[in-house]
C-alpha cells in the first residue's frame, strides 16, 4: 500500500466518523447494540468480550462529554461447541444478514474472509497512526494484515514454548546452572532435537518416565507442527511470491524426528488423539520429561492442575532447533478483534472505536494476566500490573522476539492439514517418513497448483 493510499484511507476514516459524530449530535439520544463473538474463549478469555464493554463505556462517557448522548448494549457470546461450531455460526450468521459487528478469531481467518466479503479492513475506520494502534508491535500488524490492507487488530499475543521437567532433567546429570543455561543453549543452537532424543532416553534407561513420556507433544493439529517443520530448515511462505513452499527435505526430517522418538519408546504411537485433560494434568504433574505447548499453559498448569511452584518445577525455551539447517524457533498465533461487514454503517464505526479502545495497554493487560497470553504493545511493559507478572515479563522476553506467524494465505489451512496428515502416517508407522513427504507432495500439488513451490 503506497504512503498517498495510506493518507487517503485515514483521511476518509476521520472524515467518516466526523461526519458519523456530527450526525450523532443531532438526535437526543443513539442507541445501539453491538455484539460480539469470541471463539476459542473460556473463563479465563473472558476479557476478549468485556473489554468491549469497558470501551463501550469508555467511548459513550466521552461522547457525553461533548453533549452527546451514546447508549451502546453489548452483546456477548462464547458459548461454541469448538472452533469449527463458532466459524460455522460466523458464517451462517454473515449469510443470513445477522453476523456479529465485532469478531474475536483467529488471524488465519483474514484472508478468506475479507475474500468473501464477511469483514471489512478496520483501517477504513480508524487512524493507524494514533495511539493506541502506533505502539501495538509491528510484527502484530502484519499477521492481522492481508494484501498490504490492515483487516483487524490483534487482540492478543502468545507463543509456542519448549518445556522440561527440571528434577526429571537434573536426575539425568544436568545442575541447577545447566538447566538455567538450557534457554539460552536452545537460542543458540548449541541444545538440538537430537539432545531431546539423548535426555528422552536417560530418562527412559532410568526409569525416572514411564515408556511414551519422554517427550510428550500436543496431541492434535495445531500451530506448533508449524514450528517443528522451520526447525529442520522449512519455510511456510516465499517471501517474494507468496507462495507457500513444501521443502521436501525439511519435511522429511520432521517426520524422521518424531518416527525417532516412537522407536526410542520417547512418544506413544497412539499418541494423537489423548484427551486433552489427560494430557495437562499428565504434563503439569512431572509425568513427562519434555513437552511443547503455549504461554497460556500457564494459567491451567498453575491454575486447575494445581502447579504451585511453576518456575521450580518447569523450564521453558524455544523450540529447539532440528539440524543445521533450521532455527530454535516459535510460532506466535494472535486472535485478532475484525468487523464484519453490515448494512448500518456508524455500526460498523462505532465498533471500530470499541476494538481501538480494547487495545489500549491497560485493558489489554487485563486480557493478557488473566488467561497468561503476551501483550500485544510495548507500552504494556510499563504496565505495573504486567512488568510485575513473571511469567508475562519473562516469556516476552525470551519468546516474542523469535516470534514468527503462519501465512494469511487462501490455502493455507490446506497445508497444515496435509502437513499433519502426513505426519501422523509418519509417526504411527503406517508410512516411513520419505513415503509419507511423497503423498504430501502429490497431495498439495493437486490442490494448490501455482500456490505452491516444492523444493
Amino acid at each position: 500500500m503506497t504512503k498517498f493510499t495510506h493518507f487517503l484511507r485515514q483521511t476518509t476514516a476521520v472524515a467518516v466518523l466526523g461526519l458519523a459524530s456530527a450526525l450523532s449530535g443531532q438526535a437526543l439520544a443513539k442507541d445501539l447494540t453491538i455484539t460480539v463473538w469470541a471463539g476459542g474463549t473460556n473463563d479465563a478469555d473472558i476479557y476478549r468480550l468485556d473489554a468491549i464493554e469497558m470501551a463501550a463505556d469508555i467511548l459513550s462517557r466521552e461522547w457525553e462529554i461533548r453533549g452527546e448522548d451514546l447508549n451502546i448494549t453489548v452483546d456477548k457470546k462464547r458459548d461454541f461447541a469448538g472452533w469449527a461450531e463458532f466459524k460455522q455460526a460466523v458464517t451462517l450468521a454473515a449469510e443470513s444478514g445477522s453476523a456479529p459487528n465485532i469478531v474475536v478469531t483467529s488471524h488465519l481467518d483474514i484472508a478468506p474472509w475479507s475474500q468473501a466479503g464477511l469483514i471489512v479492513p478496520v483501517e477504513d475506520y480508524v487512524d493507524m497512526d494514533s495511539w493506541p494502534l502506533n505502539n501495538i508491535y509491528d510484527n502484530l500488524m502484519e499477521i492481522t494484515s492481508y494484501n498490504g490492507i490492515v483487516y483487524g487488530l490483534p487482540q492478543d499475543a502468545e507463543s509456542r514454548p519448549f518445556f522440561f521437567w527440571r528434577d526429571t532433567m537434573k536426575a539425568i546429570g544436568y545442575s541447577d546452572e545447566e538447566i538455567d543455561a538450557l534457554p539460552a543453549k536452545v537460542e543458540a543452537g548449541e541444545y538440538t532435537f537430537a539432545n531431546i532424543l539423548e535426555d528422552g532416553k536417560k530418562a527412559l534407561e532410568m526409569e525416572l518416565v514411564q515408556p511414551g513420556y519422554g517427550f510428550y507433544p500436543r496431541p492434535s493439529n495445531g500451530p506448533d507442527y508449524a514450528q517443528f517443520y522451520q526447525s529442520f530448515g522449512g519455510q511456510l511462505q516465499d517471501s517474494e511470491t507468496g507462495k507457500l513452499v513444501l521443502d521436501k527435505q525439511a519435511m522429511t526430517d520432521f517426520y524422521q524426528f518424531f518416527a525417532d522418538a516412537v522407536e526410542a519408546g520417547l512418544t506413544r504411537k497412539n499418541h494423537i488423539g489423548t484427551e486433552w485433560d489427560q494430557w495437562y494434568a499428565e504434563v503439569a504433574s512431572g509425568k513427562a520429561a519434555m513437552w511443547h505447548g503455549g504461554t497460556w499453559h500457564y494459567a491451567r498448569y498453575t491454575g486447575k492442575e494445581g502447579l504451585d511452584d511453576f518456575f521450580g518445577n518447569i523450564q521453558f525455551s524455544l523450540i529447539p532447533a532440528g539440524n543445521e539447517n533450521g532455527r530454535a524457533n516459535t510460532i506466535t498465533h494472535p486472535l485478532a478483534y475484525l468487523l464484519t461487514a453490515q448494512e448500518d454503517e456508524e455500526a460498523i464505526e462505532i465498533a471500530a472505536q470499541l476494538i481501538k479502545i480494547a487495545s489500549e495497554p491497560r485493558i489489554n493487560t487485563l486480557h493478557a494476566i488473566k488467561s497468561a497470553h503476551l501483550g500485544i504493545s510495548h507500552e504494556q511493559s510499563n504496565i505495573e500490573l504486567y512488568a510485575n507478572d513473571r511469567w508475562a515479563a519473562e516469556a516476552t522476553e525470551r519468546l516474542l522476539p523469535h516470534a514468527n506467524a503462519q501465512p494469511n494465505h487462501l490455502n493455507y489451512g490446506k497445508f497444515s492439514e496435509a502437513m499433519f496428515k502426513g505426519l501422523e502416517t509418519a509417526w504411527t508407522g503406517t508410512k516411513t517418513p520419505a513415503e509419507a513427504v511423497a503423498e504430501v507432495e502429490a497431495e498439495l500439488t493437486a490442490v494448490l497448483g501455482d500456490d505452491l513451490i516444492v523444493r
